[in-house]
């Protein structure tokens, strides 16, 4: 269980529509998601990619209306963590808030580094869809 939390944001000026279809599509994690820059796979039906933890499997909430876009990474030790994830409308643009999850035994420091690197990959993310 999270002992603490942390919503990261960033608006990008796209329509949410757009937005949401772009981040849901696992192939598209390669373009904006540093911790999944080596590609990913469909293998037997599951999306796969390479991290510097190993392979790791990667589950997106099922299509909805509603800009839901929770993912579960699970580790190669089988250890799942889920990413709470949502695109909302704002006007004609968008907002892409990531909530990220401090689990027991997370150092400060590495949370600190973990919100980092999340917003470095939203501002990633703004930039490939605003062109």
């Amino acid at each position: 269980m999270a002992v603490e939390t942390r919503h990261l944001s960033i608006g990008i000026q796209r329509p949410a529509g757009e937005v949401y279809a772009f981040v849901r599509e696992p192939s598209n994690l390669p373009q904006w998601a540093s911790g999944l820059s080596a590609g990913i796979r469909q293998v037997d039906g599951r999306w796969v990619a390479d991290s510097p933890m190993g392979e790791v499997e990667v589950r997106f909430a099922p299509p909805n209306d509603f800009g839901v876009v929770d993912h579960l990474v699970t580790l190669p030790g089988g250890e799942t963590f889920d990413n709470p994830m949502r695109v909302l409308a704002v006007g004609s643009a968008a907002e892409v808030v990531f909530t990220l999850l401090r689990m027991p035994g997370v150092t400060d420091a590495d949370f600190e580094r973990d919100a980092a690197t999340i917003l470095s990959d939203l501002a990633v993310l703004k930039r490939v869809l605003e062109g």
